[in-house]
């Protein structure tokens, strides 16, 4: 094989290189958004795919949930989230969820409104701020671990905003961890409040699911501690005949895993969207 020679100095090519990473890279955005639920600004990340630049074209949302003790910048710092935006042509949005909110509207503490924020205020900045497609066809939410589970709950509880949701590695059955991630800062005891924690199951109630009409993926590792609960849920969908993909990999509950999720959580949603529209990927 001949050897390959190239005509640019070292230090130039390296530059050009550069160069044409940035021109080509997407855009990571922070705002700050007033929350009216809960009296102050919250932040947001957003990642605008290259091509939101270069053109005048509406895109679709994904929505990607932190987990516990993360922030609005955990999948940015985590994965290469930006990459996937550009691929799909996709807008992305991380969302801050506080360090333990499980994107509920806690009625233990009054002062958690991350449900109202996420599915209300958020997606409502997003569309007044940025070029949407502004319709339940053309955005979807998902997450990690705690944002796993907030995801299905808020998809759900508001199909009428999202008509697409996922879970990674997601918490979606919380009763066998009572005493885990201040779960009852939110819920109170579950041997004082077992109606809200039954509420919550999701295994429980796969019927929801059915009323939501949601393009829906679950997807745990093998060797996560909430596998159990991951493959409870499927059963339960199963049972009831509700439509869904369902993956389990060899894994655990670390980035590893969630780095290779997000990837095949990201192009099911973007077939989905694509479906819907218009434009040519």
């Amino acid at each position: 094989m001949g050897r390959l020679t190239f005509r640019f100095p070292l230090p130039n090519l390296v530059l050009l290189l550069l160069l044409i990473c940035a021109v080509r890279a997407a855009e990571v955005r922070t705002d700050s958004i007033p929350s009216a639920a809960m009296g102050k600004s919250i932040p947001v990340s957003i990642i605008l795919p290259e091509v939101y630049r270069h053109s005048d074209s509406t895109f679709p949302v994904l929505y990607l949930l932190h987990g516990h003790g993360g922030s609005h910048r955990s999948w940015i710092d985590g994965t290469d989230v930006e990459s996937l935006a550009d691929l799909h042509r996709i807008i992305i949005v991380c969302p801050d969820g506080g360090i333990n909110s499980w994107y509920l509207d806690s009625v233990e503490d009054p002062a958690s409104r991350y449900e109202t924020h996420v599915a209300g205020e958020v997606v409502s900045f997003i569309d007044a701020h940025y070029r949407t497609i502004a319709d339940r066809r053309h955005r979807a939410i998902t997450g990690l671990s705690m944002g796993g589970f907030g995801a299905l709950h808020l998809a759900t509880n508001h199909p009428e905003v999202f008509g697409g949701a996922g879970s990674i590695s997601g918490g979606v059955d919380l009763r066998p961890f009572p005493n885990n991630w201040e779960i009852a800062e939110k819920l109170g005891s579950l041997a004082d409040n077992p109606e809200r924690w039954n509420d919550l199951a999701l295994a429980d109630h796969p019927v929801r699911f059915g009323h939501a009409d949601l393009r829906l993926m679950v997807d745990c590792g093998t060797d996560d501690f909430f596998i159990g609960v991951n493959r409870s849920l499927h059963q339960a969908l199963l049972e009831a005949g509700i439509d869904h993909t369902y993956l389990e990999r060899p894994g655990v509950h670390n980035w590893d895993y969630w780095r290779e999720a997000i990837r095949w959580q990201a192009d099911f949603f973007a077939v989905w969207f694509y479906q819907f529209t218009d434009v040519t990927r």
